[in-house]
Formats: structure tokens, C-alpha cells, sequence
């Protein structure tokens, strides 16, 4: 049973993309919004002009990795990679930075902050898009006193 093997930890998400979203100038804007709005940085020994980018989420170990491909990656509406953050206040700063941006950038798509009351657990969400196939969906798990994500009991 898998029970008894040590957690492991996703450390990145691969998407393909347009050559042309890869030149200087795309990969200009992907840097501007996601360090602007996340604080993620490129990792430069990586980057190739118009065929990689790679935008380093505060660790070398988690990182979105950008590839060109003359069939880049088409995702519906709904398809996201998740993103979790300490507090509700942390998620409301990145929600406002990324409205600040659309201010001037309307190519951010922003799905509004919802929470989910679930008892234990209310559940702060919101989603946001900006010229890569995936949407980045924001959560912050706000637990109830004594409960965590350690002590809620898994399915056999």
C-alpha cells in the first residue's frame, strides 16, 4: 500500500506555446505580469530566444517551463494549475496586483474571488489568465481551529 512511502511535491507545469509568444518582446510581457503579479523570475541559463522560458516560482525547484511548438498547447476555459498561499490576505494582495495590471493589459482574464464554506475548511479561490494555455488558480486554505491538512482522513 502506498500509505508508507514519503510525500512527494509537484515542482513544475509544462506547457507548449506560439514560437512568437517565445521572442523577446513575449517573453518581455510573460516577465512583466507573472513577476509583477506573482514575483516569479526567469532562470536566464535557460531561456533560448523563441523556443524556451522558464519562470522560476521563488525556488529553482518550482517552475513553469515554456517550450515552443508548432502545435502549442489549446486548453478549454476551465483547465488551470493551482497555487497555494498562506493567508487570505496574501491571495487578496495577488488579486489586486493582477487587477492593477489589467488596468493596463487587457489580455488578463480574471475569474473573481469565491469562498467555499465547507466547515472545517473555507476554501478562498480565484483564477487568473494572461496569454499562456492555463489559467494560474489561486487558493488559500483557511482552517478551522484544530483542524489542518494533516488531520482529515483519507479515502482507502
Amino acid at each position: 500500500m502506498a500509505a508508507n512511502l514519503p510525500p512527494q511535491t509537484f515542482n513544475h507545469v509544462a506547457m507548449s506555446v506560439p514560437a512568437a509568444l517565445l521572442d523577446a518582446k513575449g517573453r518581455a510581457s510573460l516577465l512583466d505580469f507573472f513577476g509583477e503579479v506573482f514575483g516569479w523570475t526567469e532562470m536566464p541559463t535557460l531561456t533560448e530566444d523563441g523556443h524556451r522560458l522558464v519562470l522560476r516560482a521563488h525556488s529553482n525547484e518550482q517552475f513553469v517551463f515554456l517550450i515552443a511548438d508548432s502545435e502549442p498547447m489549446r486548453c478549454p476555459s476551465g483547465d488551470h494549475f493551482g497555487l497555494s498561499v498562506r493567508t487570505p490576505a496574501e491571495l487578496d494582495a495577488i488579486l489586486e496586483r493582477a487587477r492593477k495590471y489589467r488596468e493596463r493589459d487587457p489580455r488578463v482574464e480574471i475569474d473573481d474571488k469565491t469562498i467555499e464554506d465547507y466547515r472545517v475548511l473555507q476554501l478562498h479561490s480565484f483564477y487568473v489568465g494572461y496569454r499562456l494555455p492555463m489559467k494560474v488558480e489561486v487558493q488559500c486554505y483557511a482552517w478551522a481551529d484544530g483542524v489542518g491538512p494533516q488531520s482529515m482522513p483519507g479515502r482507502s
